[in-house]
């Protein structure tokens, strides 16, 4: 039987599935390898989520992400010696103008993905390290691209542009959006569960250490909390998100930092960790007593909040609303600190469904359906890599 193996490198965490090449891919394993440049640990799980090994990887061993990749293979080599990897499916953050479908990985396109760096600087990086790595492993494997921006490429005008000189969005500085693939999975599984709410205007919230919103109507984005690259819209794990201009060229001017200085500034150390002084894990500031996790706590609480009534605008009314990603679908008290008082739009949810986790936490009269759905970005790129890489 042929197999996909699929890669999915965020900005501190490799996500890794071995799947069946058939029309719907099937899990085999999944893993992660988590908190990649410091205490990293590598998980792997069957078929039914039950773990078959977690093992704290040495430093040396996981310091990048090519490390993680290379402890992952080990693994899937050690537990299904017989896989025949056919194709290979990447997550690839940013794939710019010109890439809006999946697509096979040619050194050309490898070539034309590295221009885009720049424009996803914390991600782009590991995720081309990724496919390079694969590539070193499985020769004769198809490799499969697929884009985080590619959801958003549909957007209307307004939704899609700046203010600046025309010039510039002609040379694609425009508000591209992210993590479409969670998103893609979402519009899908709620076509399935629930095909009236999959019709209507739906909020999608995908939280976790990289944290964006998306406006869903008829299962198509119409508009995205984040722009140009992954620092925009909501705060994030070590990300700033939404920032005045005007502070870059105050740090610029009066605090002389060069370009490096505020790109580490604003990608690793702002977000929940700058505010809180403690942590970028929201576990970790849920478990504290300190003023400053609060604060934090808080901060991100209210920008979901203005992004949502923003979202809501954009779409012209509100159905539904869909928590997920790891702080939307573990995270009870972030989800009813984002509800709470949204009466006024149709939001009102069940605490103890809540604390549950349920997949329904409002109440059954409310007017705006809020849901919690498991992201499944690697089925999205297994399947992608079927399509393309096993044909």
């Amino acid at each position: 039987m042929r197999h996909v193996l699929v890669l999915n490198a965020g900005s501190s965490s490799l996500k890794f599935g071995l799947y069946t090449a058939a029309v719907e891919p099937g899990p085999l394993a999944t893993g992660l390898v988590e908190r990649i440049g410091g205490m990293a640990r590598m998980h792997l799980y069957d078929m039914d989520g039950v773990r078959l090994a977690q093992t704290d990887l040495p430093p040396d061993q996981a310091a990048d992400h090519g490390g993680a990749l290379t402890a992952a293979l080990a693994k899937i080599n050690h537990r299904f010696p017989q896989a025949d990897i056919t194709a290979v499916g990447h997550r690839v953050v940013h794939g710019g103008l010109d890439f809006v479908t999946p697509v096979p990985i040619t050194p050309e396109v490898l070539a034309r993905l590295a221009q885009f760096t720049s424009f996803a600087p914390l991600h782009q990086p590991h995720n081309l390290a990724g496919i390079r790595a694969a590539l070193a492993a499985f020769p004769a494997a198809r490799q499969v691209a697929c884009f985080d921006t590619a959801f958003h490429r549909g957007h209307p005008f307004v939704n899609d542009t700046f203010a600046l000189p025309r010039q510039y969005y002609d040379k694609g500085v425009r508000r591209y959006g992210f993590h479409g693939l969670s998103y893609d999975y979402i519009a899908g599984k709620l076509a399935q569960m629930d095909p009236a709410l999959h019709a209507g205007r739906v909020v999608v919230a995908h939280l976790g250490n990289g944290a964006s919103m998306c406006g869903l109507h008829g299962g198509r984005s119409i508009a995205s909390s984040m722009g140009f690259s992954a620092l925009d819209g909501l705060p994030m794990g070590t990300r700033s998100g939404q920032l005045d201009p005007g502070v870059v060229l105050y740090l610029m001017q009066e605090e002389g930092l060069d370009a490096d200085a505020i790109a580490d500034l604003l990608y690793r150390r702002s977000g929940l960790l700058g505010l809180s002084g403690i942590s970028h894990d929201m576990r970790t500031l849920l478990a504290s007593d300190a003023l400053q996790a609060r604060q934090a706590i808080d901060y991100f609480c209210f920008r979901i909040r203005r992004e949502l009534g923003g979202l809501a605008a954009a779409l012209k009314g509100l159905d539904g609303v869909v928590f997920t990603g790891g702080i939307g679908e573990n995270a009870a008290p972030v989800r009813e600190q984002v509800c709470s008082g949204l009466d006024w739009i149709g939001i009102q949810i069940d605490p103890a469904r809540n604390a549950a986790n349920d997949p329904v936490i409002s109440v059954p009269e409310a007017r705006v359906r809020v849901l919690v759905i498991p992201t499944n970005e690697e089925l999205v790129i297994a399947r992608a890599a079927v399509s393309v890489g096993c044909h």
